[in-house]
């Protein structure tokens, strides 16, 4: 993925900001007002700026197709001559989020050439010459340097790996290199399409994408749509979220939230604790049953994945339900009136709360930074305002490769059942892994010995706090998490975690 520190990110937050600001004074829904929404792209690209599609008018464009992704609206049938007010007021009617929750502006793609190897300056045309003497395809030939005939060249690569001066390099298409199920490819115009019936809504092509031609449609205007009706909206924030932030006190990030205008904040460390125990009691129970192999299920792109490229692994993906779902469990126990809004760092969590009965909203931490900035909250000023019921630390370490398997070991009667198996990142290559211990579960295929039993999926490299919608790079959130972790309730004297009681945190909560 990119790095979290680049000017896109910065446009995409500020783009944001400007709507929410308007939103939160009202000049969204005034009809003599309503216009100023169509400052915005020359607010955010003012005169002076360097163009970066070779315009400012053409940047501009961007911009104000952005605004409508940011207003819930799917940019396949956008219309540039459709004022923005009229968006509005349909987003005013809107009763809930539309599919898909991912949408792409063709006009912001760079029509980024196939992949392709070519020679740099680098080249020493060398004595040697192991570009051209493993060339398959003789599709290379040395003069003052090298140079690889295109119509011969298969792109195989092994002329980059044999060039002892890494003179060869490699173009790449980075939303198709990212994509681990070849959802994206190119139209007829050289542009990329989404292909929604393969997408696993990972968000990798989003994140990935230097244009930011692939873009979340937000749910931020509903969320402060309901706040400013006076409903109940409660923020229920993931584990990748507390390590988002520089500086945070325990409670301090509930303060923001509060602050910013939810009436009630869940940890949904909370939910993972109910995930991790139950899907330890299922772990026993399939491997006692004969099970071959479980999977987790916490991971909704993953789980697509299943469900539509590794049908072989459909029948080992762990029955429990993900800790977004448990938490707004919790919320709608504690007040089945509210409106629950999950707060995390995941695009495939918009899916996954489209398809619940529980989940109303879900927002990405850029999003919330977004209310944040236009309401000028600064989480680590906030108040500190801590939940009764501390999750526990393997809960909160769920958000980083290896904590949900580690939280399954920790509350394992016997633990010397378990063979654990972790995926860190779905990649093309893993996804033909993992299509092979289907093919081991369903008996197609030998079971090695010390074939793993538990294996752990995330999307995700690193785990939750390197998803589509982090602002801390990943390296740094790890730290955080850490931090933020290992203020968690710890096991008793056993090693053994507390138990997360549904109907005890229920009323402790409320």
């Amino acid at each position: 993925m990119l790095n979290t520190n680049n000017n896109m990110a910065i446009l995409k937050k500020n783009i944001l900001a400007e709507i929410v600001k308007l939103q939160l004074e009202g000049k969204l829904s005034d009809s003599k007002t309503v216009s100023q929404i169509e400052l915005i792209p020359e607010k955010v690209v003012p005169d002076g700026t360097i163009p970066v599609t070779g315009s400012l008018e053409n940047d501009r464009s961007i911009v104000r197709a952005r605004i409508v992704a940011d207003l819930g609206f799917s940019l396949e049938d956008y219309n540039p001559q459709k004022p923005l007010a009229d968006y509005v007021n349909q987003a005013f009617g809107r009763q809930k989020p539309t599919w898909p929750v991912l949408t792409m502006y063709k006009n912001a793609c760079n029509a980024c050439a196939k992949p392709h190897h070519f020679v740099t300056d680098a080249c020493q045309a060398c004595l040697a010459r192991p570009c051209k003497m493993n060339c398959p395809r003789q599709a290379i030939e040395v003069t003052s340097r090298a140079k690889i005939d295109p119509s011969k060249c298969i792109n195989c690569g092994l002329c980059l790996k044999n060039c002892p001066y890494h003179a060869i390099i490699k173009t790449v298409v980075p939303c198709e290199e990212a994509c681990p199920v070849g959802a994206i490819t190119k139209d007829s115009e050289g542009r990329e399409q989404i292909d929604y019936e393969k997408c696993i809504f990972c968000g990798k092509c989003m994140a990935n994408c230097p244009f930011g031609a692939m873009m979340a449609k937000s749910q931020l205007f509903d969320v402060i749509k309901n706040i400013m009706e006076g409903k109940k909206v409660v923020a229920m924030y993931a584990p990748a979220i507390g390590a988002q932030f520089k500086g945070l006190k325990p409670g301090q990030l509930d303060g923001a939230l509060l602050e910013a205008g939810f009436s009630k904040v869940w940890e949904v460390a909370a939910g993972a604790d109910m995930t991790a125990d139950n899907e330890a009691e299922e772990f026993s129970e399939r491997m006692e049953s004969g099970d071959k192999i479980m999977t987790t299920s916490c991971c909704p792109a993953y789980v697509r994945a299943v469900q539509i490229h590794i049908p072989q692994l459909a029948k080992c993906v762990s029955e429990t339900k993900s800790p977004m779902i448990y938490t707004a469990m919790l919320a709608k126990k504690a007040d089945p009136d509210c409106v629950t809004v999950f707060v995390g760092p995941c695009l495939a969590k918009k899916r996954e709360g489209m398809d619940s009965d529980t989940v109303d909203y879900v927002l990405t931490v850029d999003e919330i930074s977004s209310l944040f900035a236009a309401k000028q909250i600064e989480p680590s000023k906030a108040p500190e305002k801590p939940e009764k019921y501390v999750p526990t630390v393997s809960g909160r370490n769920f958000a980083k490769t290896g904590g949900v398997a580690q939280s399954v070991k920790l509350r394992l009667k016997d633990q010397s059942i378990l063979r654990p198996l972790v995926i860190n990142g779905l990649t093309k290559d893993q996804i033909k892994i993992l299509s092979n211990y289907g093919k081991i579960s369903a008996g197609e295929l030998p079971q090695p010995e010390n074939c793993p039993n538990l294996i752990e999926v995330m999307a995700c490299e690193g785990g939750c706090i390197a998803g589509p919608g982090v602002i801390t790079n990943p390296n740094l959130g790890n730290g955080l998490l850490t931090l933020y972790a290992n203020s968690g309730s710890k096991p008793d004297a056993d090693g053994i975690p507390q138990k997360a009681d549904m109907e005890k945190i229920a009323k402790e909560q409320i």
